[in-house]
């Protein structure tokens, strides 16, 4: 299969821990602009491949490719964000102490430390950055806000929107949804389907009312290889699916 029109190419990956496989013999394609959900039970590598992803983890076989032609198995991690793949950990980690609005500055793409970044005067082109970021999130009423002040939802929608400050092309985001009220999860959809009209996204989720709300195509990992892959209809009826992870 041609890699020419993938953000992501993962084929034939496997890695092992203490003699255990966490990841056997993976093989995924992620097209550019595509939002792909991955579900499946706790240990089935849905973490590890992403640890592969970004660099954290070496895969022992196999190969990784990003944005068509670019040897990920080469990159250290922070070579691979500024490649342009970020990844967004399921517990929001944001600058409790800081402005919602200062979270989003210290976080644009390029080089800053904190204090120039708090108090330089911002360029046109940050300020529309910041502006439409702030659509994105839905948290343009709360900018000067403390982080600390915000609902965990909304610390999730501001992690998100620190995210797209780094302007990745890829974004890899792991159950967003956690420990949200139902308002937010449904909420959480729109937003991220807003944000894959111009980024690739994979979405790592547990909840499947939210994975049918994004109505993508959707990968179930099993035991560090793909089990099932197709529409959430597809994928919900397929015996081995049912058995492993939705039976429970």
């Amino acid at each position: 299969m041609s890699k020419a029109n993938t953000i992501l190419y993962l084929d034939g990956v496997s890695v092992s821990f203490d003699g255990f496989r966490a990841i056997n013999n993976l093989s995924l394609v992620l097209d550019k602009g595509e939002m792909r959900a991955i579900i499946g039970p706790n240990g089935a590598g849905k973490t590890t491949m992403m640890d592969i992803v970004t660099g954290k983890t070496r895969p022992d076989a196999g190969e990784v490719y990003f944005d068509g032609n670019v040897d990920l198995t080469r990159h250290d991690e922070a070579d691979i964000a500024m490649l342009g793949i970020g990844r967004k950990f399921q517990k929001p980690t944001v600058f409790e102490n800081h402005c919602v609005e200062d979270n989003l500055l210290l976080s644009l793409k390029g080089p800053r430390s904190i204090l120039p970044a708090l108090f330089s005067r911002r360029s046109t082109a940050e300020n529309k950055r910041i502006d439409d970021i702030f659509d994105i999130i839905r948290l343009g009423h709360r900018r000067g806000d403390l982080a600390a002040s915000l609902s965990h939802g909304q610390k999730q929608w501001l992690e998100i929107g620190m995210l797209l400050a780094q302007d990745p092309k890829l974004l890899l985001v792991d159950e967003p949804v956690a420990g949200m009220t139902d308002a937010e999860t449904e909420e959480t959809a729109r937003l991220l389907k807003q944000i894959a009209e111009t980024h690739s996204v994979i979405v790592v989720e547990h909840d499947m009312h939210f994975v049918r709300e994004l109505g993508v195509k959707v990968t179930c990992l099993h035991e560090g290889s793909v089990l099932s892959e197709g529409s959430l209809d597809f994928v919900s009826a397929d015996e081995r699916v049912v058995e492993v992870y939705l039976g429970r």
